[in-house]
């Protein structure tokens, strides 16, 4: 997708610098795509912070290394 953004130089400067992109698209595409991450990152955390994970009363490692064994 083609965009026109009006960004200040500094900015484009310092994405560049930590993205080690070969241009400015290249360099804005690397950032943009690791904030998306670490944001899908926040969600997941975020959810798992309202309803934590919790295991069966009958779960134990020692069994699943027996499962794993077995197979």
């Amino acid at each position: 997708m083609k965009v026109t953004a009006i960004l200040p130089d500094d900015l484009i400067a310092e994405v560049q610098k930590y993205s080690g992109g070969k241009n400015i698209t290249d360099s804005l595409q690397k950032a943009l795509s690791e904030w998306l991450k670490q944001a899908k990152i926040r969600n997941l955390n975020a959810k798992l912070h309202k309803s934590p994970l919790s295991f069966q009363e009958d779960f134990s490692g020692e069994n699943i290394r027996g499962l794993n064994r077995n197979r």
